[in-house]
């Protein structure tokens, strides 16, 4: 049992570090035919980071000694939380470790680091988003939190495999609180991941962006670092609502025979969440930066909410 759950636990983390380029590739490649474009191949990310790769690094003049710092503790810290978020499988070797309290701990962990390497060179673009990116950070959190006390409820487990497994039970059916924290989660998602409408991720006006504008001073490894963390970003949030909100057909790590159904539900989970995502971003608007916070707010409010309908309705079922 400890070996497959063992062997479950490094498949995953295989596949989701191999894997996060292909997703944004597809995303990207979504995005551009629906617009009507040919749009990039989906496997340009990966030409992306291997380019980098080779490209100098170079650091400027105005910069701390830490300025080589920020882009692995970025890194470091969304790859810690894309092994403890499950993807095909249920059970693994992380489950007990996944709970939501050392998620949004890692979040904001790396959020900070790419904050601080914005504000590294005194440029001022890098200070306007690193000062907007904090802005949002305290409505984010503040939504993750709320959304979590509505999971405890209904689990009663912090961890991701313990919402999950409650949620596949099929108990709870489906109820407007669920609505609710999911809402709230889609919109913290967006933010986090810099996506329309908080941020677009293919836009190049300085005065509007949040996330690239932190990190225009930055070339070479340094930049790859940055650039793959942001794909982990997005799978890992991929795999979060997936995994909570649409638990079905998940795999159990402790039985193999399991694992190949799980393994093409979950790839059909983020192929359908790609779509969704390409077809949201062509039919809606960038927000102006002071309006995401509003936007934010809302998903605080419907985090509240979920906590509110979930406790009376325990309450009344008592």
């Amino acid at each position: 049992m400890f070996l497959l759950r063992l062997v479950a636990t490094l498949l995953h983390i295989g596949l989701v570090f191999a894997l996060a380029p292909l997703l944004m590739g597809l995303v990207t490649k979504l995005r551009a035919r629906l617009l009507g474009r040919r749009g990039p191949p989906v496997v340009q990310p990966y030409r992306n980071l291997r380019r980098l790769l080779h490209k100098t690094t170079l650091v400027p003049d105005t910069a701390t000694d830490l300025y080589p710092i920020w882009p692995f503790v970025c890194f470091t810290a969304t790859a810690g939380a894309a092994m403890l978020v499950p993807g095909f499988s249920l059970g693994l070797l992380t489950a007990n470790v996944g709970d939501f309290i050392t998620l949004i701990g890692l979040f904001a962990l790396a959020r900070g680091a790419t904050m601080l390497a914005g504000m590294e060179s005194g440029f001022g673009f890098g200070g306007a988003a690193a000062a907007r990116e904090a802005l949002f950070s305290v409505f984010a959190e503040a939504a993750l939190l709320v959304i979590l006390i509505s999971f405890v409820l209904i689990a009663h487990s912090p961890t991701v495999d313990g919402v999950a497994a409650a949620f596949r039970n099929g108990q709870l059916g489906i109820s407007v609180s669920l609505g609710f924290a999911l809402a709230a989660m889609l919109a913290v998602a967006l933010t986090e991941t810099g996506r329309i409408p908080a941020d677009n991720p293919a836009g190049h006006l300085e005065l509007a962006m949040v996330h690239e504008a932190m990190l225009l001073e930055y070339s070479g490894r340094f930049l790859l670092l940055f650039e793959y963390a942001a794909m982990l970003r997005l799978m890992v949030w991929m795999c979060l609502i997936g995994t909570v909100f649409f638990p079905f057909g998940m795999a159990r790590a402790g039985e193999i025979l399991t694992w190949p159904g799980g393994l093409v539900l979950w790839a059909g989970k983020l192929g359908a969440m790609a779509v969704v995502l390409s077809l949201f971003e062509i039919g809606t608007a960038k927000m102006r930066v002071f309006r995401v916070p509003e936007f934010l707010g809302v998903a605080v409010l419907l985090g509240v909410l979920a906590g509110v309908f979930l406790f009376v309705a325990a309450r009344i079922g008592g």
